[in-house]
């Protein structure tokens, strides 16, 4: 299950089926009439969080634009609304912006091909490196972000640690030093939840950081199949610690059926002190434990090396243009994401949605949002943050959850465990057309 999926997956449970709507709107439908006026299609997916904020946006850009309208249409969340995307581009029956994925699937769109370019659209220097790593074809950005960034990192309970007299851990053998102390104090140290499969993956997933530090270059090579994790020390050093922590007995006892809400629970009333996942999580943690917004913090997975304590995140979704928006309605366009771009839009959005991770938009601020998000902006403002494999590379196998999920529960040795899922990847790989496979 690829994590673009798992966080779909995560706003599944709250969206509903809507069709195409309108806001802001403001005189015709014409792309320009004599009165100067220009109206936008904005193509958002349906999930009841997406709407929120795109209608919060352009209700604000509209009334700083007045002579530019936009109206709001949906698609499906998934595969159907990935399929929707490829054909209109691939039809020029684009709406005149969209929002869509950043990363592997924006390179999909063939965004040379099919989208406009904003080297002159105005806060385009103002986004950060990460989010624009994972939108840049050929030299060329083509996207702004929407929503903010999630980590893949381990929550922990504050209280706990400090009962205990605990820092936060730098290196790996820190971290299972302070699992020692945790669990001597009746706590379990570690929180996995394998009744929902895709949470076993974050020691992996998460720890993609560490490998980034060790060689910058190994997500190009692996893609190129010239690099693979059983190879790599530093690659294959997630699956070693899933079977650390196991082989220490440092999980809670009912890890092969407990599901995310039992994991968050267990957080937030200390019955367990950290949990690897999504930091995108938060936001269900604190709705069903009240109180536990201050409670949480969060550091990344550490690696080795104390000085490359590096946080692995996820970018946010892009907006974009597509190639057949010009003229007028491109000048719009362009403003509208220069808007989207800019603190004022980032203010925009944290008034319709809490933000459950920092912006990537430079000068953003967040506001009163819980700790663990207020931990995530150190990392991302010090640089110490760097994207996780999907945004870099578009191979992932399909059983990685699966193969995790054998590794955290004693089936599997790590090392097998590799070699195992670097065969799973080669059949993706192959599929995908990738040169070297």
């Amino acid at each position: 299950m690829r994590t673009r999926h798992i966080a779909i997956a995560l706003l599944a449970a709250t969206s509903m089926a809507l069709t195409a709507c309108s806001a802001g709107s403001l005189g015709s439908s014409d792309d320009k009439g004599g009165d100067g006026k220009v109206t936008l299609t904005y193509l958002i997916d349906n999930g009841q969080e997406t709407l929120k904020v795109a209608e919060q946006m352009v209700k604000d850009f509209t009334a700083k634009n007045p002579n530019i309208t936009i109206k709001l249409d949906t698609r499906p969340q998934g595969t159907d609304g990935d399929n929707l995307i490829k054909t209109r581009l691939s039809t020029g029956d684009m709406s005149d912006v969209f929002m869509y994925n950043s990363g592997s699937l924006f390179q999909a769109m063939a965004p040379e091909k099919n989208l406009a370019p904003l080297g002159d659209t105005e806060n385009i220097g103002q986004l950060d490196k990460n989010f624009t790593t994972a939108v840049t074809s050929n030299g060329k950005i083509y996207g702004v972000p929407l929503g903010s960034y999630m980590a893949g990192a381990i929550l922990y309970n504050k209280d706990v640690y400090a009962k205990l007299g605990l820092q936060v851990p730098k290196t790996w053998a820190d971290f299972m030093a302070n699992n020692a102390k945790i669990k001597a104090g009746g706590v379990d140290p570690v929180i996995q939840t394998y009744g929902e499969t895709w949470t076993s993956q974050l020691f992996i997933l998460g720890d993609f950081a560490n490998v980034t530090s060790a060689d910058p270059d190994w997500a190009d090579k692996y893609t190129k199949n010239q690099a693979k994790y059983a190879t790599t020390p530093a690659a294959e050093a997630g699956f070693q610690h899933l079977q650390e922590v196991h082989d220490a007995g440092y999980t809670n006892k009912d890890f092969a059926s407990a599901k995310l809400a039992d994991g968050l629970r267990y957080l937030a009333q200390g019955k367990g002190a950290q949990y690897p996942i999504l930091s995108a999580l938060l936001s269900q943690l604190i709705a069903d434990n009240p109180g536990s917004e201050n409670k949480i913090g969060l550091f990344p997975i550490p690696g080795t090396d104390a000085a490359k304590n590096n946080l692995t995140v996820w970018s946010p979704n892009g907006v974009y243009i597509p190639a057949t928006t010009t003229g007028a309605k491109l000048d719009a366009a362009k403003k509208f994401l220069a808007y989207i771009a800019s603190p004022d839009g980032c203010t925009s959005q944290t008034t319709a949605s809490t933000p459950t991770g920092p912006y990537a938009v430079k000068g953003c601020t967040l506001g009163d949002v819980p700790q663990a998000v207020k931990d995530m902006q150190g990392y991302i403002d010090s640089g110490n943050s760097s994207l996780a494999l999907e945004f870099v590379s578009p191979v992932k196998g399909p059983a990685l959850e699966q193969i995790c999920v054998e590794v955290g529960s004693g089936i599997r040795k790590a090392d097998a465990a590799a070699k195992l899922y670097d065969e799973d990847v080669k059949k993706q790989a192959q599929q995908l057309g990738l040169e070297g496979w």
